[in-house]
């Protein structure tokens, strides 16, 4: 099953797989399709937001006669990062609390 994903968890979803390593675009959707059914026309946009709202930088290097993008998270990033990680956290703890009972503190 498939459940849609809002843009704030798309987006912490990407900081954290660039807070790993610094990589290019094609390498981050591969790895966020590990996981969730999301295409290439979906995540570059969100790099865009995140390079414009100052949580991700870019270089580029050469690789195979071309140039590659490479994204990098910033400071800002990361503490946006660590936001959308409790975020996650209580989200989460609601929804098992519903689905698993007990308390969702």
């Amino acid at each position: 099953m498939s459940y849609p994903i809002a843009s704030s968890l798309l987006d912490g979803i990407v900081l954290a797989v660039v807070e790993r390593e610094s990589t290019y675009g094609y390498r981050i959707t591969q790895d966020v399709q590990k996981v969730l059914e999301i295409s290439e026309s979906t995540l570059y946009p969100v790099l865009r937001r995140l390079q414009k709202d100052g949580c991700l930088t870019t270089y580029d290097e050469a690789f195979a006669g071309r140039n590659r993008r490479y994204y990098k998270i910033t400071e800002h990033g990361r503490a946006q990062l660590r936001q959308h990680r409790i975020d996650w956290q209580n989200y989460r703890n609601g929804i098992d609390a519903i689905f698993f009972g007990g308390d969702s503190q």
